[in-house]
């Protein structure tokens, strides 16, 4: 890498999150590391459409002020095989004005900017967006435990229906 690139992954990435963001941060610190994926597209209908593998890597960010993620489908291993995909970059904040997460998602293939707020549930973290494809969409973390978790990407149309767009289902990647 090049010392501006190394001192740009040096300055963003952190080793843990400060102390006195820790608990409003806790909620992602089980998703901290590297993650092999299973990814599947769904269409209106929710059949599925296309099946690859991806990865998916969190860390504590901006001085342990933030969670930030990189998600990569399909995987770079994979890309000779499915071709080329999107490296999405999301970085995570509490708010504690809102009592919730604000989160940015940037998916630079396609120019899009999708901007959350999420919470974190007893057995889930939800992320909420109003995106002009939907009336709502969702980005919904479940089943977490230390070597796996489910991800699904839905959108809820305007009378209520929902439909799931994408699955990832993540499996910790071994060091």
């Amino acid at each position: 890498m090049t010392t501006a690139a190394t001192r740009l992954a040096e300055l963003m990435v952190s080793d843990a999150p400060r102390p006195e963001y820790a608990e409003a941060l806790a909620p992602f610190e089980p998703l901290i590391g590297s993650w092999d994926l299973d990814v599947r597209y769904y269409d209106e209908a929710g059949e599925v459409t296309r099946e690859t593998k991806g990865e998916w890597h969190f860390a504590w960010a901006l001085d342990g002020r933030a969670v930030a993620d990189i998600w990569i489908t399909p995987s770079r291993t994979q890309r000779a095989i499915d071709g080329d995909g999107e490296w999405g970059l999301t970085v995570r904040l509490h708010d504690p004005e809102l009592g919730a997460f604000r989160s940015t998602w940037l998916g630079p293939k396609h120019a899009v900017v999708m901007t959350f707020i999420g919470r974190a549930e007893p057995a889930s973290i939800i992320l909420e967006a109003r995106e002009p494809k939907a009336a709502k969409t969702r980005w919904i973390f479940t089943d977490i435990s230390p070597t796996g978790f489910h991800w699904r990407n839905e959108d809820e149309n305007a009378d209520g229906t929902i439909i799931v767009r994408q699955r990832f289902f993540a499996t910790r990647s071994q060091p």
